[in-house]
């Protein structure tokens, strides 16, 4: 039965977290690593959400992803789920239950529009702590109202992030 979506205040620690896990993603991947970003809410100060430190490792290819997918497996990332048909996003990649923190890989190519919308939205939340706080209420209601359906969450998530998204590019012109 899936995990129900729990959205926590946030942790001072997921930064901290962020770096050390990086560090071993670094040494175990070697040069398949173009790039690596702290994303999604753990890497926005003051912003709430699932208690799970999500990183983006950005790649050359799908190819490069595939064979990363065996040299994490060493870190215990053994929730592996493929993007089939998605050309900018190949996996996501979890810990396995019961270890703490949580962390979810994205193996993404970079760069590519996907990368570059991730690091995007991550500068703006963190350029409007408002706005943060307003996707942080709405991450509390979306969670009381989705429980267990986290497709359904992030689904509806996604409205408000192409709406912030359409305001940053506008802003960037």
């Amino acid at each position: 039965m899936p995990v129900p979506v729990i959205i926590v205040p946030y942790n001072p620690r997921w930064p901290e977290f962020y770096k050390q896990e990086k560090e071993k993603v670094v040494k175990v991947m070697g040069e398949k690593v173009k790039s690596i970003e702290h994303i999604g809410s753990s890497s926005v100060p003051g912003l709430g959400g699932k208690d799970i430190v999500d990183f983006a490792v950005g790649v050359q290819s799908r190819e490069t992803a595939d064979e990363s997918v065996d040299l994490l497996q060493a870190l215990d990332y053994t929730s592996i789920t493929p993007q089939p048909g998605h050309t900018q996003w190949f996996y996501c990649l979890g810990k396995s239950p019961g270890l703490l923190p949580r962390y979810h890989l994205h193996l993404m190519k970079c760069p590519s529009p996907f990368w570059t919308k991730h690091i995007l939205f991550r500068y703006y939340l963190r350029k409007h702590p408002e706005v943060a706080l307003e996707y942080f209420n709405l991450k509390k209601r979306l969670a009381e109202k989705y429980g267990r359906d986290r497709i359904g969450y992030t689904e509806a998530k996604t409205i408000f992030i192409e709406r912030v998204m359409n305001k940053e590019r506008k802003d960037l012109l």
